[in-house]
Parts: C-alpha cells; structure tokens; sequence
C-alpha cells in the first residue's frame, strides 16, 4: 500500500509542479511587454503618438472651435473695453492711452488665439524633451523573472508536499489573473493619458481666448496649468517606472516561492496605483498656489 501511495503522490506532484511552473512562466510576460511599452509611449509627442489622430483634433480644433473662440474673444475684449472705461470715474476723464492700452491687448490676444495650436505642441515640445532626457537617465531593466531569482525552483517544488503545492498552485492561478487584470490596467493608463491630451488640445482656442481678460483670464490660465499638468505627468510615469525597475532588480527572497510570487505581485500593484496618482499629483503640483 505504500509503494501505492508513494506513486499516486508522486504523480500529483508531477502534475501539479507541471501546471505551477506553467502558470508562472508566462504569468509576467504581458506586465513586463506594457511597462517595456511605456517609455516609448510617454516619450512621444501628439504628432508622433498617432499622426491621423492628431491631424483630425488639428482640423477640429482650427475649423470647429476656432470661430467660437472668435465670438468669445470679441466678447471678452469688449467687456475689458467697458471696464476699462468705467474705472476712469464711470466714462468721465478717460485717457487716449487707455485705448491704446486696450488695442494692444486686443492684438495680443488676437495673437494668442491665432498661435494656439503652436503654443500648445510647444508645451508638449518642451514636457517631451524633459521626458526624453530622463528617460536615458533612469529607466532600467523592469522585466520580473522568477527563474533568475528562484533558478532551482522546479527542484524546490518537487521536494515540497502535496498541501503546500495545492495550496501554490491556487496562489499562482490568482496571481495570474490579477497580472493580467494589471496589464490591462497599464493600458487603461498609458492610452488613457494621450486620449485626454487629444481631448483637451481639440478645444484649446476657447481657454486661450479669454487669456488675458481681467475677470475670464482664470479660465485660461487654469487651461495652461492643465497642460503643463498632463505633459509633465509623463514625467512622473517615468520616475514610477524607474522606481519599479529599482524594486525589480533588488527582488531577494530565500527559498520561498510564494514569497517570490506575491513580492513581484506587490510591486506590480504598487506600480498600478502610483501610475493611476501620477494624473492628480501633477494637477496639485501646477495648480498649487
């Protein structure tokens, strides 16, 4: 009977270290294919991240909302006129250089409006390059393999018995389906960041054209700092990604094999929600007073 039992339990072992080492093996590949994807994407201006996208919010924003922020600016620069007037005593004793006042700040806001989409990219320009230069600085190696941490695992597994391997098969399973809930979770957040950058920029002339009013001028200036915001959140996914790298390369545990698996399981997690705080952080950053 125990020759029996010795051959069944060996043979549960077998095909439970099999479908552990099979869930582990590809188990990070798809987390570590997005986080290696999302320099590259980060890295890349508008213009360079879809061309045919980034022409169609071009044509939308110069054809479409362009001739509202027309009508805007006339009515912004008029109500500035009126006020201007009535601080000189309510229309009496006004000044002639108060119109040449208002007809420069008319012409600048003329110029602000017609350069909008220049003014923008040159934004982005600017947050890319910073992006760019710290990309060679500080990404590493973000790849997780259990294999280089752990290189005798399969050994390891087979000398285990068969509840601790039940219960590592369960915990692979799970950690599997949450590396793959992970993954698209990065996606969310990296496509997610150039959909709003599109989003905003389509309608960039409205804000711009109450730039340099006296009581709308907030709506613009608040537009700026939200595109100082989104262009440097790149920067900050940068700074999470060289982080996890970090994390990943310094992946030390003594032969324990779950403790391997739910170590990577956390940094990946704890990549996830920082990605996720990256959008709000630098929102609190440019809109601090």
């Amino acid at each position: 009977m125990d020759f029996l039992w010795d051959a069944i339990t060996e043979w549960l072992k077998e095909i439970l270290v099999s479908g552990i080492m099979s869930n582990l093996s590809g188990m990070f590949d798809g987390v570590n294919d997005k986080v290696g994807e999302i320099s590259t994407q980060v890295g890349m201006t508008p213009q360079a991240w879809n061309g045919s996208i980034f022409n169609m919010v071009q044509n939308l924003s110069e054809n479409v909302i362009m001739p509202i922020a027309g009508v805007i600016l006339a009515f912004v620069m008029t109500l500035e006129l009126v006020q201007i007037l009535m601080d000189k005593n309510n229309f009496h004793d006004v000044e002639t250089v108060v119109f040449f006042k208002w007809v420069f700040k008319t012409a600048c806001a003329i110029l602000i409006v017609t350069n909008t989409w220049t003014i923008v990219m040159g934004i982005f320009d600017v947050a890319q390059g910073v992006v760019n230069q710290a990309s060679g600085i500080i990404i590493g190696d973000t790849s997780i393999d259990l294999s280089s941490v752990m290189p005798d695992m399969e050994e390891q597994l087979m000398e285990m018995e068969l509840g601790p391997l039940f219960g590592l098969w369960f915990q692979s399973l799970f950690v599997g389906i949450t590396m793959w809930a992970l993954t698209i979770c990065i996606f969310i957040i990296t496509y997610g960041r150039m959909l709003e950058v599109y989003l905003v920029t389509s309608v960039a002339p409205i804000p711009m054209a109450a730039m340099l009013g006296r009581e709308w001028g907030g709506m613009g200036q608040n537009y700026l700092k939200s595109l100082f915001a989104l262009g440097f959140q790149a920067f900050l996914i940068m700074v999470c990604v060289a982080i996890y790298a970090v994390l990943v390369q310094n992946i030390s545990v003594s032969d324990d094999i779950s403790t391997a698996i739910w170590t990577c399981m956390g940094y990946t997690v704890l990549l996830c929600f920082t990605l996720f705080k990256t959008g709000s952080l630098a929102k609190s950053v440019f809109s601090a007073h």
